[in-house]
């Protein structure tokens, strides 16, 4: 996800390995064509490999970064998921992985198509009470 519109990339793969990392790191070049790249990640031996560490050589536009360990609030990729599995997958019943792709391509693009930069924390006090008080009618 790209924090300073919202968008973001996915992608369905087989299994969590390296080489299925740098799929979706080769998809993420292409989606962001101009300008440098940080992927800020957690620890996964996929994200921290040689082999990925060697494909990042090739590719300078990718920096990863990684989050400390033990500090999972300050990886965004989970409440977006969060809200990905809230209104992407929410009711589904998935068959097969045919039905996992076409799904998370619809989810995304949802998504995408009404995406905001993205800020960390919760919104302001105020802002909440406003949201209750209209919701009900305190």
């Amino acid at each position: 996800m790209r924090i300073r519109d919202g968008h973001a990339v996915t992608m369905c793969a087989d299994r969590r390995n390296s080489l299925c990392y740098q799929d979706f790191l080769t998809l993420l070049e292409k989606g962001n064509p101009a300008g440098e790249i940080v992927v800020v990640t957690d620890n996964l031996s996929s994200h921290t490999s040689v082999s990925t560490r060697e494909w990042t050589l090739g590719h300078p536009r990718i920096r990863q970064v990684f989050i400390p360990e033990n500090a999972c609030w300050l990886n965004l990729q989970e409440p977006w998921w969060r809200m990905f599995r809230r209104q992407g997958l929410a009711g589904q019943q998935l068959a097969s992985g045919s039905d996992i792709r076409t799904v998370t391509a619809v989810a995304t693009g949802q998504l995408n198509a009404k995406a905001k930069p993205w800020i960390w924390g919760a919104t302001a006090a105020t802002e909440r009470v406003n949201r209750l008080k209209a919701t009900y009618k305190i």
